[in-house]
């Protein structure tokens, strides 16, 4: 996998943006929300992204904005992983009635429009973390749970499926220790596509105003520069590129395990 030029640059942005992420809140030289430095002022060594109209550090601002964005997708990531997981491999399994009940709730939740249900859920309930995640969660485990029935339903022909029955396993130890563990390599890299479009939508929503107003976003930070792109071109770049690493990360990471997974087969 990290054989390829983009599965290292995929690997290495990733790095970066979740090591930031983590320690980032703490090496902040400032706080995103304090309005007490020069309003607009230049990348400098006091301030190394510069600072918005109204005088907060860009630099902070973008370290709490990716912890935002990683706690996001992290939270959505868990949802879609017990949902997906679960009922693709009860559907791939045992198949028959159990399977058509599964997958046609799973395509009514897979063309549910996310981005605007997301919106319609903060309109109705408030902008909120939580709210983000729960909507994002139940809408986006469709995918993973049609890759893993597919999987499953390849993988529970093969011999050493046959073997286990044959020795008595039961279903819980056959999907458990012979299919799961099979399953995980694709179901990974479902996953980490997903955080990629959980992480731009958190960002857009946030561009659009309709983020948490406690906490900080790139999207926010983004759209606050809409207005100075040609006097202060650095309130809009910074968390622009935050958002444009961590998505661009994920994607070339995902290519690369997906063609190593598409070689061993």
């Amino acid at each position: 996998m990290l054989r390829r030029p983009a599965g290292v640059v995929g690997a290495a942005l990733v790095l970066v943006v979740v090591v930031t992420g983590i320690i980032g809140p703490w090496v902040a030289p400032h706080d995103p929300f304090s309005v007490d430095n020069p309003s607009l002022a230049a990348p400098s060594w006091d301030y190394p992204m510069g600072t918005d109209a109204l005088g907060r550090d860009i630099l902070s601002g973008v370290l709490h904005g990716l912890r935002t964005s990683l706690l996001v997708a992290a939270s959505v990531a868990a949802i879609v992983v017990i949902v997906g997981l679960t009922v693709g491999m009860a559907a791939g399994y045992r198949s028959g009635r159990l399977d058509d009940v599964l997958m046609r709730g799973t395509e009514f939740a897979q063309v549910l429009p996310r981005f605007f249900l997301a919106i319609v859920v903060i309109a109705l309930f408030g902008p909120g973390l939580v709210n983000l995640v729960v909507v994002l969660g139940l809408t986006s485990w469709p995918l993973l749970a049609r890759v893993v029935r597919a999987e499953v339903l390849s993988l529970r022909e093969r011999e050493f499926v046959e073997a286990a029955k044959a020795d008595g396993a039961s279903a819980a130890r056959i999907v458990g220790r012979e299919l799961l563990p099979n399953v995980v390599p694709s179901a990974v890299v479902v996953v980490g596509l997903l955080v990629a479009q959980v992480m731009l939508i958190e960002a857009s929503l946030g561009f659009l105003g309709l983020g948490d107003p406690n906490v900080v976003s790139l999207g926010y930070l983004a759209s606050q520069g809409q207005d100075f792109l040609r006097a202060a071109w650095w309130v809009a770049v910074f968390p622009g590129a935050a958002i444009l690493a961590a998505v661009l990360g994920l994607n070339l990471l995902g290519d690369a395990v997906t063609d190593a997974l598409g070689r061993r087969r």
